[in-house]
């Protein structure tokens, strides 16, 4: 079995943190992007799996996500 390599995400750091936003009722996941000029959560993904979080993370180059609710 091969590593396929993750496809890229682009986004300006400058302008953009990534995030996953939970759901305290639900516990539904989205990966994304907040505004830092804003704080407005941009989705990106609906993920089910620590490891969707892990491959969102591999895709925009960060080995740190924040956490909003």
């Amino acid at each position: 079995m091969t590593m396929r390599k993750a496809k890229k995400i682009d986004y300006d750091p400058t302008r953009q943190e990534p995030a996953v936003r939970k759901s305290i009722c639900t516990g539904e996941m989205t990966v994304g992007f907040v505004d830092l000029a804003t704080g407005r959560f941009i989705d990106y993904k609906l993920v089910t799996s620590q490891s969707e979080i892990d491959e969102f993370m591999r895709q925009v180059g960060t080995d740190k996500i924040r956490t909003v609710y």
